[in-house]
């Protein structure tokens, strides 16, 4: 299989010890392109050097809801010239909203969207999107922005709200969750929704697919993604990571 890793987190702390040995490996174990997601100023300089080092490295920059308090003009400005400078830059993300802890409030993620959903509607990229428990408020905010799409990454939601972000345009992103035995929303948003809109994806180091649940996830392992989601559209394994691969390429610009 040829995969696509639509978003990972390589910068990671829990990579110092082995992250140039494993991006050295990655290619000759199928995996063809990376997107690394930023979550905040650092992660997503971070991400930059990674891209700028490996060619099947591409990076989005920008402000995970838990870090929307230090989203201000400065840092908009940051990533601006962040993505202007870098043509690896191919997309604005990670952003969105998170009720779950709400460590940042409400009111601050919501202006930090709006901000980050502005700039990629000036870039004219695309966004990567982190929503918890926010469905209401998340679709309220890409309504805002009908120029800007992208993916609803590690979707947590029903298949009724994939539907609906399909029908505008937007992607759905499945980690390793869809392989839990607990995943039924997830299953059966993963079945209902057309295969030209998925994505799959690691979200490493996090949500590491069964049997490595628990353990530290990374790249190699979206395999066992594309694996179950070829079970249950019932096309060969080949195909769903060729397909999810043309999706991501397609969404990103990236010419495969």
């Amino acid at each position: 299989m040829i995969l696509f890793d639509s978003h990972a987190h390589m910068d990671d702390r829990r990579f110092d010890d082995d992250r140039q040995e494993l991006l050295d490996a990655f290619p000759q174990q199928g995996l063809r392109y990376l997107m690394n997601a930023g979550c905040d100023l650092d992660s997503s300089k971070s991400g930059c050097r990674l891209a700028k080092e490996r060619d099947y490295i591409y990076c989005a920059v920008g402000s995970h809801p838990d870090d929307a308090d230090h989203v201000d003009e400065e840092r908009i400005e940051i990533y601006r010239r962040l993505a202007l400078e870098n043509p690896k830059v191919k997309a604005i993300g990670e952003i969105g909203l998170d009720y779950h802890y709400e460590d940042v409030p409400r009111d601050i993620q919501q202006k930090a969207f709006r901000m980050q959903m502005d700039l990629a509607r000036e870039l004219k990229l695309p966004v990567i999107v982190h929503e918890r428990e926010a469905h209401e408020d998340g679709l309220a905010i890409v309504d805002e922005f009908p120029e800007v799409k992208g993916v609803f990454h590690c979707f947590s939601g029903s298949p009724e709200f994939a539907r609906e972000l399909v029908r505008r345009g937007w992607y759905i992103g499945f980690t390793g969750v869809l392989t839990f035995k607990n995943a039924r929303k997830a299953v059966e948003t993963a079945q209902s929704i057309p295969l030209e809109r998925i994505l799959i994806e690691t979200d490493c180091p996090y949500m590491a697919p069964e049997p490595f649940r628990g353990r530290r996830n990374d790249p190699r392992l979206v395999r066992f993604v594309a694996k179950k989601l070829a079970q249950l559209r019932d096309i060969p394994e080949e195909d769903a990571a060729r397909i999810t691969m043309e999706n991501a390429c397609r969404l990103f610009g990236i010419k495969s």
